[in-house]
């Protein structure tokens, strides 16, 4: 019964988490994006933003999943849905996780 109330509780916190501190979170990250700028310069050409001189950053691609449902911490896209995508990938974890751990379970040999 411990055991129960210990996952009962860490799923609840991990969803709180997920789900509304999210919220809290900078929209705009600086550490990772930053560094990858150095040496450049953003400049608005045409209504859209182009890179200047040389950095990591230019030759920056999305990757294979940036079109699936839960790129770049949004459902489906909306930056509106932070907290959902955080949920969701909570449940979608933890099942995948309990899942595994259940089939690799130890079994009993009678």
């Amino acid at each position: 019964m411990r055991k129960r109330g210990f996952f009962v509780g860490f799923l609840l916190v991990a969803l709180v988490i997920a789900g509304a501190v999210s919220y809290l979170a900078d929209s705009d990250p600086d550490g990772l994006d930053h560094a990858t700028l150095v040496g450049c310069q953003v400049v608005e050409v045409d209504g859209a933003e182009r890179l200047t001189g040389n950095c990591i950053a230019q030759r920056a691609r999305d990757h294979q999943l940036s079109s699936s449902p839960l790129a770049d911490y949004a459902v489906g896209g909306d930056e509106r849905s932070t907290g959902m995508a955080g949920v969701l990938g909570v449940l979608l974890t933890l099942g995948l996780a309990g899942g595994l751990f259940w089939l690799l379970r130890k079994r009993s040999t009678t």
